[in-house]
């Protein structure tokens, strides 16, 4: 699992997904494929976690929220890499999690949603 991650990661990174190139403006509007799911506010209950400040947060740490346990067992922090990974196709990061959502395939919505994140 972590090796798949790894080579996902690696692969994202050259493709150079950096949060500071994106459009936090267009990625709040690319969170609208997650809000069903996903609060940015910390105080509001979804089926997801919330995200508010999920960048440089461990993973599975939200408390009160049950995860699962490959999503616990990682041992992820969620940072510009390790999060676009993730969203790109979460069962193949991180098989076994409870996020059912088949991920966000074009590099700009990835690129533009990193930003918006990164401004909560």
């Amino acid at each position: 699992m972590k090796q798949t991650l790894l080579a996902m990661i690696a692969i994202l990174s050259s493709a150079s997904f950096a949060a500071a190139d994106g459009d936090a403006t267009a990625g709040e509007k690319v969170f609208r494929k997650c809000a069903a799911c996903h609060s940015v506010d910390g105080s509001k209950k979804k089926p997801g976690p919330h995200l508010a400040g999920i960048l440089g947060r461990p993973a599975a740490s939200v408390e009160g929220f049950k995860y699962s346990q490959s999503l616990s067992e990682a041992g992820l922090v969620w940072d510009t890499e390790t999060l676009t990974a993730f969203l790109a196709n979460p069962r193949e990061n991180v098989p076994g999690t409870k996020m059912s959502f088949p991920g966000i395939r074009k590099e700009d919505d990835l690129t533009n949603l990193i930003a918006y994140l990164e401004g909560l």
